[in-house]
């Protein structure tokens, strides 16, 4: 297998499963930014992979030496072991998913893992996606690129309707319902979080995630993204996927049957488990999470979403609906937004306020705002990247006028 983003949250807790099944696993492959050089050089050592990627050309030295300082510290002898091969770049982890694997786990952050899914698929490699905002950005050039079972998903809300998918066939099928904790700001109105800061943001009472990712739960972007990527994951129309508040994070997502009958996925909140399901995909590891405990009493509970309060998701609904380009235009927007609310350039209500605004303009006809929706038969990866980037662009420019005009 192949993991990229290994220094990452997803690439950590994968990396913890290996270890723990050895005889199942063999790692080839690991890929990070280079933020984290000494912690990728020890993963690297740890599970003997033979090659690592770095974005980051100028950390190739640094790698390097981590490398020997970790051999180093191991008191492995010079020329008694063989330092892993170093691809460096922009293209380092798609040269990497294309590499002889049966695996690859995406975890990579962003949109930026677009190319590595795609180079994944086209080699044939089993794709184990974490990066949700891969497919939801690339869309039908995504899909198409799939072959049936080829994209297993890692996100615990997919995992679950992967899980709870088997009870029945596709025609039996009459909803999705995801599963959102509600995150840190569930109950508030909109007026309420007007002044929420960017540490409160980042308190999520269930997960341990990156920035990017807290900060989607927290304004729900996360929960319309995973609408998105069970659509397309699943095929099953964005009017048949529900999104219910659920604050254990117990019930990862659900599928309601049109008999009436619903099937849940249960468990302890613990990425492990459908980190260990997607590279095992479609059988179990023993062992890797604990279960839930039916001799303690506990409630779970359920309630509906505040699409006032939280517009994200309609958001979401409507980008998918549009297809094409803006699910791109979409996710983009989104993460300079949140960038600027941590830099403190916007308040926490006007990420989607801008997301909005950037979303109309691109739908629009409007031949002063520089970029046109394209449907989603002409996608390529080209087209995806010029609208992720106008919407980069256009984004900094709104976020920038907000902060002057405070």
């Amino acid at each position: 297998m192949v993991i990229l983003g290994s220094t990452g949250s997803i690439g950590t807790q994968a990396l913890e499963v290996v270890a723990e099944h050895r005889d199942q696993f063999q790692v080839v492959g690991l890929a990070a930014g280079g933020q984290q050089i000494a912690l990728l050089a020890q993963q690297a050592l740890d599970s003997g992979a033979r090659t690592v990627a770095v974005s980051r050309a100028t950390t190739v030295q640094d790698l390097q030496l981590a490398l020997y300082a970790e051999a180093s510290r191991r008191g492995w002898a010079e020329g008694k072991f063989t330092l892993p091969r170093i691809l460096a770049g922009p293209d380092a982890a798609a040269e990497l998913a294309a590499m002889p694997c049966d695996v690859v786990l995406n975890g990579i952050t962003g949109s930026t893992g677009l190319a590595a899914t795609l180079a994944a698929l086209r080699t044939g490699r089993i794709l184990a996606l974490a990066n949700k905002e891969s497919l939801v950005v690339g869309g039908a050039l995504v899909t198409k690129a799939a072959r049936p079972g080829q994209i297993v998903a890692v996100d615990s809300e997919h995992s679950a309707l992967a899980q709870c998918l088997r009870g029945g066939s596709a025609a039996e099928v009459d909803r999705l319902i995801l599963t959102a904790s509600g995150g840190p700001f569930r109950g508030l109105s909109r007026e309420q979080m007007s002044n929420v800061t960017p540490d409160q943001a980042l308190a999520h009472p269930t997960w341990n995630m990156g920035r990017v990712i807290t900060t989607n739960s927290a304004t729900l972007v996360n929960k319309g993204l995973e609408l998105l990527e069970a659509h397309l994951l699943y095929g099953v129309d964005l009017d048949r996927i529900d999104v219910v508040v659920h604050p254990q994070s117990i019930v990862h997502s659900m599928v309601q049957f049109v008999d009436g009958s619903t099937l849940a996925q249960c468990s302890p909140p613990d990425m492990k488990l459908p980190i260990a399901l997607g590279l095992s995909w479609p059988d179990r590891l023993p062992g890797v999470a604990r279960p839930c405990d039916w001799r303690t009493a506990a409630s779970w509970t359920f309630e509906p979403l505040d699409n006032l309060a939280f517009p994200a998701v309609e958001l979401a609904r409507m980008a998918g609906r549009l297809g094409g380009t803006a699910p791109a235009v979409y996710n983009a927007a989104n993460e300079v937004c949140v960038d600027a609310f941590h830099n403190g350039r916007i308040g926490f209500n006007r990420i989607i306020d801008i997301v909005a605004v950037i979303l109309q303009e691109h739908t629009g006809s409007d031949p002063d705002v520089g970029s046109m929706l394209v449907a989603s038969d002409q996608l390529t990866l080209e087209v995806v990247l010029a609208a992720d980037a106008w919407a980069r662009a256009r984004a900094t420019d709104l976020t920038e006028a907000t902060e002057h005009a405070r």
